[in-house]
C-alpha cells in the first residue's frame, strides 16, 4: 500500500517491470520489489509516498466497489462467530464487491476454501478482480447462479448470506451445512430480521442471536482527545444461528435453576 502526502492510498501487487500511476507521479514496481517496508519513496514528480503492508481491514476498504460493502467491524465479528480459521470450508452468497470474500479467504488460507455465489455477472467479475489483486483468488471458487437452486457443496463448516431475503434460502443453507455448522446473515432493517428469525425457527436452527455493532472513533490528538464529529450510526444487523435442532442458549428460568444449584453446592 502506497500512501501519498495528502492521504490518498493505492493498493498494488508488485510485478517486475510494472508501474503504479498516481495523481502525483509514477512509481516503478522495480524500485519497491525486495526493498523493506515502512519507508518513503519518491515519485517521478518528486512527491513522497509511504510504503507499507496493508491490513485486511485496509484491503477490504480498498476494493473497487459497485455495491455497499460489509464493513471491517462486521467482518471481524462474522469471522469469529462463524468460527473461521485455516482449513475451513465456507459458503457465502451475495459476494457483491468481494470485501467479505477477501477477509474470509485470508482466514481460511492456505488449506481451506471459500465458495462464493453471486447472481449478477458484473458483480462476480469485479469481486474476482478484487480477490486476484489481493492475491487470494486461488482459495475462492466463484459461482454465478441463483441460490434458490441450491449449493453445489455440502458438509461445509459455515455459511453466510448477504442477500435481500435470506429466509427464502434456509432449506438450501441447511442442506449445505454440516451438522452443528455455523450460519450467519446481515440485514439492514428490523422487519427483515423478524422475517428471518421466524424462518430460522421453522427450519429448526438453534442458538439464534441478533447483534448490531457500533464503532465510535476518537481523534488521536493527545491534547484534545475526544470523539470524531461524525460516525456511521447504522450499517446492518447480524444474525447468527447453528444447524442444530435445539437452542444452545439456556433460558432465563434454566439459568436461575443453575445458579440456585451452584449456590446450594457452595453451602
Amino acid at each position: 500500500m502506497l500512501i501519498s502526502e495528502d492521504g490518498k492510498r493505492f493498493y498494488t501487487r508488485l510485478r517486475p517491470g510494472h508501474r503504479q500511476h498516481t495523481h502525483q507521479g509514477i512509481i516503478e514496481h522495480d524500485d519497491l520489489i525486495g526493498q523493506p517496508l515502512g519507508r518513503e519513496i519518491i515519485s517521478t514528480t518528486g512527491h513522497r509516498y509511504l510504503v507499507v503492508e496493508p491490513s485486511v481491514a485496509e484491503l477490504m476498504k480498498g476494493v473497487k466497489r459497485n455495491t455497499q460493502i460489509i464493513y471491517p467491524k462486521e467482518a471481524g465479528r462474522i469471522i469469529f462467530k462463524l468460527n473461521i480459521f485455516s482449513g475451513r470450508r465456507v459458503i457465502e452468497a451475495g459476494c457483491g464487491s468481494g470485501a467479505l470474500t477477501l477477509a474470509l479467504a485470508r482466514f481460511v488460507a492456505p488449506a481451506g476454501r471459500v465458495y462464493s455465489y453471486e447472481a449478477r455477472p458484473e458483480m462476480l467479475a469485479n469481486a474476482r478482480a478484487n480477490l486476484e489483486k489481493a492475491g487470494l483468488a486461488d482459495v475462492v471458487t466463484f459461482t454465478q447462479g441463483n441460490i434458490a437452486d441450491g449449493f453445489a457443496e455440502n458438509g461445509v463448516d459455515s455459511l453466510f448470506l448477504d442477500v435481500k431475503e435470506p429466509w427464502r434460502y434456509l432449506p438450501q443453507a441447511k442442506s449445505a451445512l454440516k451438522p452443528s455448522g455455523f450460519f450467519g446473515a446481515i440485514l439492514p432493517t428490523t422487519n427483515q430480521v423478524s422475517e428471518l428469525l421466524n424462518a430460522l425457527k421453522v427450519e429448526n436452527f438453534g442458538g439464534i442471536e441478533v447483534e448490531e455493532l457500533l464503532l465510535r472513533r476518537y481523534k488521536p490528538a493527545p491534547g484534545r482527545l475526544r470523539p470524531q464529529d461524525m460516525m456511521v450510526g447504522h450499517t446492518g444487523y447480524l444474525i447468527f444461528a447453528r444447524n442444530v435442532p435445539l437452542d444452545l442458549t439456556p433460558s432465563a428460568r434454566q439459568r436461575k435453576i443453575n445458579w440456585k444449584n451452584r449456590a446450594a453446592d457452595a453451602e
